[in-house]
This record gives C-alpha cells, sequence and structure tokens, in this order.
C-alpha cells in the first residue's frame, strides 16, 4: 500500500528532531455549498533538524516513531 503524503506549513521546531506542520485541506460544504477551510497538525521527524517555522514542506506517512510522530520530513515541497 502506497504510504500518504501530505503538504503543509512547519508551525513549531522547537521540539527535538521533530517538527510540527500544519496541514490544510479545502472542500465543500455539502448542504451549504460554500468552500470551508479546515485543519490538522501533524508532528513529523527531521533528523538533520534543517526545517525551520514558515517553510512549506512535504510529509510522508511512516511506521510510528514515537507517541505522536509517524510522519517523516521529505522535502520542501516543489523541490525533490
Amino acid at each position: 500500500m502506497p504510504k500518504r503524503v501530505l503538504q503543509g506549513v512547519v508551525v513549531s521546531d522547537k521540539n527535538a528532531k521533530t517538527v510540527v506542520v500544519k496541514v490544510e485541506r479545502r472542500f465543500t460544504h455539502p448542504m451549504l455549498g460554500k468552500t470551508v477551510r479546515r485543519s490538522k497538525k501533524y508532528h513529523a521527524h527531521d533528523e538533520n533538524r534543517q526545517f525551520k517555522v514558515g517553510d512549506v514542506v512535504r510529509i510522508r506517512e511512516t511506521r510510528p516513531i514515537s507517541k505522536l510522530k509517524s510522519w517523516e520530513v521529505i522535502g520542501r515541497a516543489g523541490k525533490e
């Protein structure tokens, strides 16, 4: 099964080897028909601590690394 890949913005880099990434999704409300924005935060593994707050990054699902971390940063968005 392929691993999920999401794109989001780094909102925190205070933890050791961890960044918090805010991923936003947009969808049309089924009844109202207007566009709704929902966001969720993911803790992602950043081995070299190279990503800072404000960076747009891509994260990939992986095995559980800790209690909260089951994602890893694979690079900046638009570069691979």
